[in-house]
Protein backbone atom coordinates (compact mmCIF):
# COMPACT_ATOMS: atom_id res chain seq x y z
CA UNK A 1 0.00 0.00 0.00
CA UNK A 2 1.40 3.38 -0.98
CA UNK A 3 1.32 6.35 1.38
CA UNK A 4 1.62 9.74 -0.28
CA UNK A 5 2.79 11.28 3.01
CA UNK A 6 5.73 8.90 3.50
CA UNK A 7 8.88 10.97 2.99
CA UNK A 8 11.76 12.14 5.16
CA UNK A 9 10.42 15.71 5.33
CA UNK A 10 7.28 14.45 7.14
CA UNK A 11 9.21 12.37 9.71
CA UNK A 12 9.84 13.37 13.33
CA UNK A 13 13.56 12.65 12.84
CA UNK A 14 13.99 15.04 9.91
CA UNK A 15 16.02 18.15 10.62
CA UNK A 16 17.32 21.15 8.73
CA UNK A 17 20.68 22.70 9.54
CA UNK A 18 21.25 26.21 8.21
CA UNK A 19 24.82 26.89 7.15
CA UNK A 20 26.50 29.83 5.45
CA UNK A 21 26.69 27.76 2.26
CA UNK A 22 23.00 26.81 2.36
CA UNK A 23 20.91 24.20 4.13
CA UNK A 24 21.70 20.64 5.04
CA UNK A 25 18.92 18.11 5.55
CA UNK A 26 19.69 15.41 8.12
CA UNK A 27 18.07 12.43 9.75
CA UNK A 28 18.66 12.98 13.46
CA UNK A 29 17.94 9.31 14.17
CA UNK A 30 20.32 7.84 11.62
CA UNK A 31 22.79 10.73 11.76
CA UNK A 32 23.39 11.32 8.07
CA UNK A 33 22.37 13.65 5.30
CA UNK A 34 19.11 12.96 3.49
CA UNK A 35 16.74 14.65 1.07
CA UNK A 36 13.14 15.75 1.81
CA UNK A 37 11.67 13.26 -0.67
CA UNK A 38 13.70 10.17 0.38
CA UNK A 39 11.80 7.27 1.96
CA UNK A 40 13.09 4.87 4.61
CA UNK A 41 11.34 2.08 6.53
CA UNK A 42 12.10 3.78 9.86
CA UNK A 43 9.68 6.61 9.04
CA UNK A 44 7.68 7.99 12.00
CA UNK A 45 5.20 10.66 10.84
CA UNK A 46 4.96 14.04 12.57
CA UNK A 47 1.80 14.68 14.59
CA UNK A 48 0.24 16.98 11.96
CA UNK A 49 0.90 14.36 9.28
CA UNK A 50 -0.83 11.70 11.39
CA UNK A 51 -3.85 13.99 11.66
CA UNK A 52 -3.95 14.53 7.89
CA UNK A 53 -3.67 10.78 7.28
CA UNK A 54 -6.56 10.10 9.68
CA UNK A 55 -8.65 12.83 8.05
CA UNK A 56 -8.09 11.37 4.59
CA UNK A 57 -8.83 7.87 5.87
CA UNK A 58 -12.15 9.09 7.31
CA UNK A 59 -13.10 10.88 4.10
CA UNK A 60 -12.25 7.79 2.06
CA UNK A 61 -14.38 5.56 4.30
CA UNK A 62 -17.35 7.95 3.93
CA UNK A 63 -17.20 7.58 0.14
CA UNK A 64 -17.38 3.78 0.33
Amino acid sequence: MSNRFHACATCIHYGVIKMTTGQQFRCTRLGYETKPFYKFNCWVPKEQVKKLMEKEKGEKEKRI
